[in-house]
C-alpha cells in the first residue's frame, strides 16, 4: 500500500473565517482591485478592496435584518457573476452558510436541496430561476423568502441593513470560527439523491492556503483571471477564494459562447477550466487549419509540440526538435496562445481527466496545464501538478497538509485539512465514506515513487462528462425504466462530450405495441430499433427524464439495441442490477456510434 504525504507549513487559527480578508484588505490595501465588472461597453469597472468591503458589509447587514442567524443556510441559484461572490462573502460575514445551487438545476433538484438543507433565504438570479422555484418555494418548510438579483436583491438587502450597526455586524462576525459551516454543496450520488457536502471555514482556509502555495506563480497579487466556470461547483469556488486571498484580480462571465473574444479583451494571466474547453480550443484550431488548407502544417505542429513536451521529461529536446519547435512557434503556437488572450502563461484543469495528449500539446505550445484531482468532499483539488513538480498524465502530488494512499483494492484514499466534515443529515453516508480517517474517493489510482497520483479508473458508478459535470445514472435510468417499452436503459457519457443512453426493448410489451400501431406481428426487434413511431415514444420518455435534471445532465442521444440483457448473457446480476462494465465492453461499438 503506497502512501505519500506533504506536511503543512501553516496552521489554521481557531477563529478563522473566510470573510476576514475582506475587512483586512480594506484596511491594509484599500486600493487593490480584487474584481472587475463589465461596464456595458466592452470595458471594466474596478472594484477596490475598500469598495468590496463596503458592499459586503451592507449586504451582510441586510441578511441579518432579513432574519439570518448564525449557522442559517442561505441558498444561491445564479450563474457566475460578481454578485455571486459578493453574496457568498456577505453570508459568511453574517455568520450564515451558503447553499450553492447550479443555475441550470431543475425544479425537482431545487426542491430536494432547499428542503434537505433547511434553507431560510433563497437568492435567485433571473425571472426564469424564480419561476423554476415558484412552487417549490411555497412548500419548503423553513424557507421564508425568495429574492431576485435581477430585480434589485442587492439594493433591497442594502436598504434593509441600513438600521444594523457596525457593532452588531462585528459581533456577528465573531460568532464564526474555523469549525463553523461555510457552505453546503450538493453532489450527485449513485442512488440519484444528491448528498449535501458540508465544508467548514477550516476546510476552505486549508484549501486556499495550500492552493496558493502550490500555484504560487498564479494565485498572487498582480495576476488576473477570467472566472467562467459555475461558482456553484467546488472547483471554481475554491479557486475563487484562493484568488481573493492571494490578491488576484478576477472578472466573471457566464457566456461560454464568446470565450475567445472575452479572453482577448481581458487577457488573463492564467485560466481555470475543465478539459472540455481545452479540447474545444484544440479542435477548433485544428478544424480551422484543415478548412483553410493548412491541415498538414497544423498536424505537424501538434506532433512537434507533443514531442517537445515529452522530451522535457526525458532529458530535454534535441537540436532538431528545438528548431522545428521554434518554426512552429511562429507559424502556429502564437495563434493558439492568442486564442487564450495572448497573455496566458499557464492554466489549471480540473473536474475531469485532461489526458496526456492534451497536456503535452499545451505544454509544448507554451501554456502548461496544471491538472489536479479532488472532489466536492475534498474542497476541490487535494492533488495538483505545479511548476516545480509536474508529470503530464498524472493529477500531481498531494498539496500541503494532505496525503494520498492506495488501498489494497486499488481505491484512492485521501486525508488532509480540506477534507469535508460530514454529509448533511446523513451520518450513514458519512461513516461509509471514511476508513480509519481516510476519505474513500471511489476512484481507482496509483502513486509513483515520486508521489505523483494517477487515476486509473472509477470504482463508483457516477459519470463525469468531458465538461466536468457529475451525472448520477440512476436519476435518469429510473424514470426511463418506468416506460413500458423499455427493458433496461444504461446511461453512458463518462469523459464524453454529452450524456447518451443505451436502451433494450421489453419483449413482453412489443406484441401489444405492434398491434396498436398496425405493425406486422412478425416484425423483428432489429427492424423496430429504427421504427419512427417507436423512436418517437422513446424520445418522449427521454424528454420526461430530462425534465428532472439540469441541462448539462440531460440525455442527448439514444441507441436502441436489438438484444436483451439477462443474467444468462452476463449483463444483469441476480438482483437484476446492471453490470455496467460488462455492458460497456459488449457494446463498445454501439457506444462509439453515439459519439461518432
Amino acid at each position: 500500500m503506497r502512501e505519500f504525504e506533504v506536511p503543512a507549513s501553516y496552521t489554521i487559527p481557531d477563529d478563522a473565517s473566510m470573510a476576514d480578508n475582506v475587512f483586512r484588505f480594506a484596511v491594509e490595501d484599500p486600493t487593490f482591485v480584487p474584481f472587475k465588472i463589465p461596464n456595458g461597453s466592452g470595458g471594466w469597472y474596478d472594484v477596490t478592496a475598500a469598495a468590496f468591503a463596503k458592499d459586503v458589509t451592507a449586504v451582510a447587514k441586510g441578511l441579518m435584518a432579513s432574519g439570518v442567524e448564525p449557522g442559517d443556510r442561505v441558498a444561491l441559484l445564479s450563474s457566475t457573476r460578481y454578485e455571486w461572490t459578493l453574496i457568498d462573502f456577505a453570508i459568511w460575514a453574517a455568520g450564515g452558510c451558503t447553499v450553492s445551487i447550479y443555475d441550470s438545476s431543475a425544479a425537482d433538484q431545487c426542491k430536494w436541496i432547499l428542503e434537505n438543507s433547511g434553507t431560510k433565504l433563497l437568492i435567485v438570479e433571473t425571472p426564469k430561476h424564480a419561476a423554476t422555484v415558484d412552487e417549490v418555494a411555497k412548500n419548503a418548510p423553513e424557507l421564508d423568502e425568495v429574492l431576485q438579483i435581477n430585480a434589485g436583491a442587492i439594493d433591497e438587502l442594502k436598504r434593509r441593513g441600513a438600521s444594523v450597526s457596525d457593532e452588531e455586524l462585528e459581533t456577528r462576525r465573531k460568532t464564526v470560527n474555523a469549525k463553523s459551516p461555510a457552505t453546503l454543496i450538493y453532489t450527485s450520488g449513485t442512488t440519484g439523491r444528491p448528498k449535501g457536502v458540508l465544508l467548514t471555514h477550516s476546510n476552505l482556509y486549508a484549501e486556499s492556503m495550500s492552493a496558493r502555495i502550490a500555484l504560487k506563480e498564479a494565485l498572487v497579487k498582480g495576476k488576473k483571471t477570467l472566472m467562467f466556470l459555475p461558482l456553484a461547483h467546488v472547483f471554481a469556488r475554491a479557486i475563487s477564494v484562493g484568488a481573493f486571498d492571494g490578491k488576484v484580480t478576477v472578472a466573471h462571465t457566464s457566456d461560454w459562447s464568446t470565450l475567445v473574444e472575452q479572453f482577448g479583451a481581458f487577457q488573463p494571466d492564467f485560466i481555470l477550466s475543465v478539459p472540455r474547453v481545452f479540447e474545444k480550443v484544440f479542435n477548433s484550431a485544428k478544424q480551422k487549419a484543415h478548412d483553410g488548407g493548412k491541415g498538414k502544417i497544423f498536424d505537424a505542429a501538434a506532433a512537434t509540440a507533443i514531442a517537445y513536451s515529452e522530451a522535457i521529461e526525458t532529458g530535454g529536446p534535441g537540436l532538431g526538435l528545438k528548431i522545428k519547435h521554434a518554426v512552429f512557434d511562429k507559424l502556429v503556437y502564437g495563434k493558439l496562445k492568442a486564442a487564450l488572450g495572448g497573455n496566458c502563461q499557464r492554466a489549471v484543469s480540473g473536474g475531469g481527466p485532461l489526458g496526456a495528449r492534451l497536456g503535452h500539446f499545451f505544454r509544448g505550445v507554451g501554456v502548461p496545464i496544471y491538472e489536479g484531482y479532488g472532489l466536492t468532499e475534498t474542497s476541490a483539488a487535494l492533488t495538483v501538478n505545479t511548476q516545480e513538480h509536474i508529470r503530464v498524465g498524472s493529477v500531481g502530488r498531494p498539496i500541503e497538509g494532505c496525503a494520498a494512499k492506495v488501498a489494497d483494492d486499488g481505491e484512492l484514499l485521501l486525508k488532509g485539512g480540506p477534507v469535508f466534515l460530514e454529509y448533511w443529515k446523513n451520518p450513514d453516508a458519512t461513516a461509509e465514506s471514511f476508513e480509519d480517517g481516510w476519505f474513500k474517493t471511489g476512484d481507482l489510482g496509483k502513486i509513483d515513487d515520486d508521489g505523483f497520483v494517477f487515476i486509473t479508473g472509477r470504482k463508483k458508478e457516477l459519470i463525469v462528462t468531458a465538461a466536468g459535470k457529475n451525472v448520477s445514472p440512476a436519476s435518469l435510468e429510473d424514470p426511463l425504466r418506468a416506460h413500458p417499452l423499455i427493458g433496461q436503459p444504461m446511461i453512458v457519457g463518462d469523459n464524453r462530450p454529452f450524456v447518451g443512453v443505451l436502451v433494450t426493448l421489453d419483449p413482453e410489451a412489443l406484441p401489444g405495441w405492434k398491434q396498436r400501431n398496425n405493425i406486422a406481428a412478425h416484425t423483428s426487434i432489429e427492424e423496430l430499433t429504427t421504427n419512427p413511431a417507436l423512436l418517437a415514444e422513446l424520445e418522449s420518455a427521454v424528454a420526461d427524464a430530462n425534465s428532472k435534471v439540469s441541462k448539462a445532465e440531460q440525455i442527448k442521444k439514444i441507441k436502441v439495441l436489438a438484444v436483451e440483457w439477462t443474467q444468462e448473457t452476463g449483463e444483469l446480476t441476480p438482483k437484476m442490477s446492471l453490470k455496467r462494465a460488462v455492458v460497456m465492453k459488449q457494446h463498445e461499438a454501439d457506444i462509439e456510434a453515439l459519439y461518432s
